[in-house]
C-alpha cells in the first residue's frame, strides 16, 4: 500500500471516528456497495469488517440501506444488538437520484422509534451518504 493510499484508508475510517483495532460489523452487504470505501475502511480498521453472523460486541456497525429494504426501524434495532457501550451506527443510504434513494425524513423518523438519534451526515462515496446515529442518553 503506498503512503496516499494509506492516508486514504485512515481517513475513511476516521471520518467515521474509528481507529486501527475498531470492530465494525457490516450490515446490509449486496452487489450494490462501495467495494473502494470498503477497502478502505477495512485497511484503516487493519482488519476485516464483521458480518451479519458475527456475534462479537463491536465498536460500530456500517448498515447498507436502500429504500425497498424493508422496515428501517426493525433493521435500526437489529444493528443494536452486537453494539458495544458508547458504540455508532453508520447508516449508508444511497444519495438523491441514485436507484433505492431513502429520503432524510424516513431517517429522521425512524431512529428516534429505534431508539437512536442522528448527529450528523457525510459523504463517504459518489453513490452513498452515511448519517450517524447513536444511543439517546438516559434520561
Amino acid at each position: 500500500m503506498s503512503e496516499a493510499e494509506a492516508a486514504t484508508a485512515v481517513n475513511v475510517a476516521g471520518k467515521l471516528g474509528f481507529k486501527a483495532g475498531d470492530l465494525v460489523q457490516e450490515l446490509g452487504y449486496d452487489e450494490d456497495v462501495d467495494f473502494d470505501f470498503r477497502d478502505h475502511l477495512e485497511a484503516g480498521l487493519e482488519s476485516d469488517l464483521l458480518t451479519e453472523d458475527d456475534q462479537e460486541v463491536v465498536d460500530g456497525v456500517i448498515m447498507w440501506w436502500r429504500g425497498g429494504d424493508g422496515d428501517l426501524v426493525d433493521a435500526l434495532v437489529d444493528s443494536l444488538t452486537s453494539l458495544g457501550p458508547g458504540g455508532v451506527v453508520w447508516l449508508l443510504t444511497p444519495k438523491h437520484g441514485r436507484d433505492g434513494y431513502v429520503p432524510p425524513a424516513d431517517v429522521q423518523e425512524a431512529a428516534p422509534t429505534a431508539g437512536l438519534h442522528s448527529t450528523s451526515t457525510a459523504g463517504v462515496s459518489r453513490e452513498w451518504l452515511a448519517t450517524r446515529l447513536v444511543s439517546r442518553r438516559k434520561q
